[in-house]
């Protein structure tokens, strides 16, 4: 049985993961340490509150003395590490808080894991320290240029990849230093339920269903690689399980498309769902459909942001051989089913936006802990 700690459970990969790991490991103990900031939202774990096996924990991965006491109390011997602040645009705008959560926080996660497994004689001595990280840490792709290897040299740019380089080169001197256990996987972008609807997928959908403006950086042309969240989880079990220490696995969706496309196939699909079903019209009065046009309409181009890097493209060759891993999840079925979730959890998309709810959420859990 396993005892996992599992950093940022309430943000959009970490919950997902949190479900993925309780329905495949129902005996295995899951805690979840989260701060609950904008993006953390306690509304995707509520499936698993009365699961005898997960524990939440509201808390700040920067908090070092609360980690230690983690690890001892619950006798963790995996910490699957997902906090992270993680919007380019957010760390354009304030890099301080990106350097504080993915360099700080990854650090101080690090050294705890060092304390207790490390020096501490009645801990056992088999454990993981994973660590989640971006294909954005590589930088750009031309259009031509092959996809990103584990070999591929780090050029992040922006200030949101460079923080979690360095996080990634820490949690390696850490392995190298001290003997940490540590194994690190590098995404590309995920889709799917429970995405802060800042993100591009869900915000399309939910300013289609709301009539607001669906704004594109630019041309809309640049090209990322698209990984159901699933698979994602899928592929750090396979690393958790099979994954050699000390190693890094690029897990990707082999799945290349442009922004722009992205956008007119939510549109089309939206349309189509709305055309099937009628009771959306009255559920979705200001969607465009309910008003007799398209949803690609909405449509705006804006100007580009700041070192928008133009593509991303992950090479999954070594997980594929080494651990059997590969995306079971088609784009066609998966952003149907995505698009799906949205449609009939548009309350939890509107909690998730609603900070005062967030902010009465989160306090119920300040003395629970």
């Amino acid at each position: 049985m396993k005892k996992l700690l599992v950093t940022g459970g309430a943000g959009f990969i970490g919950a997902n993961f949190v479900h993925y790991w309780l329905t495949l490991h129902p005996n295995d103990n899951v805690t979840v340490l989260d701060a609950l900031t904008y993006a953390g939202n306690l509304g995707s774990l509520m499936p698993v509150m009365a699961n005898p096996h997960f524990r939440f924990v509201k808390g700040d991965i920067a908090n070092t003395a609360l980690v230690e006491q983690l690890l001892l109390e619950e006798r963790i011997d995996t910490v699957v590490h997902f906090a992270a602040e993680s919007h380019v645009d957010r760390s354009i705008l304030g890099p301080d808080a990106f350097v504080q959560t993915n360099v700080v926080g990854a650090h101080s996660l690090l050294k705890a894991a060092r304390n207790v497994w490390l020096k501490e004689p009645a801990h056992p001595l088999s454990h993981r320290f994973h660590h989640v990280s971006t294909d954005e840490v590589y930088g750009s792709l031309e259009s031509d240029e092959p996809a990103f290897t584990e070999a591929t040299p780090y050029q992040p740019n922006s200030p949101y990849a460079a923080s979690k380089a360095a996080s990634d080169h820490m949690v390696r001197a850490y392995y190298q230093t001290y003997g940490l256990q540590v194994t690190l996987s590098h995404c590309s972008n995920n889709y799917g339920y429970y995405q802060y609807p800042e993100k591009l997928i869900p915000l399309c959908i939910h300013h289609i269903l709301q009539g607001k403006p669906l704004p594109i950086y630019g041309d809309g042309k640049q090209i990322r690689d698209w990984l159901f969240v699933e698979d994602h989880c899928r592929g750090i079990e396979l690393i958790l399980q099979q994954g050699h220490v000390g190693e890094s696995y690029n897990i990707g969706g082999m799945n290349e498309w442009q922004n722009i496309d992205i956008v007119t196939l939510l549109c089309d699909l939206v349309d189509a769902e709305f055309a099937a079903a009628p009771v959306l019209t009255k559920r979705y009065p200001n969607a465009p459909y309910a008003k007799g046009i398209s949803a690609r309409s909405l449509i705006t181009h804006v100007q580009d942001r700041a070192g928008h890097d133009r593509r991303y493209a992950i090479d999954c060759t070594k997980i594929e051989k080494t651990l059997g891993f590969k995306p079971t999840e088609s784009f066609a079925s998966g952003i149907r089913k995505t698009l799906h979730w949205y449609l009939d959890n548009q309350r939890w998309v509107e909690e998730a936006e609603n900070r005062d709810y967030q902010t009465w959420l989160s306090q119920q859990y300040d003395n629970r802990s």
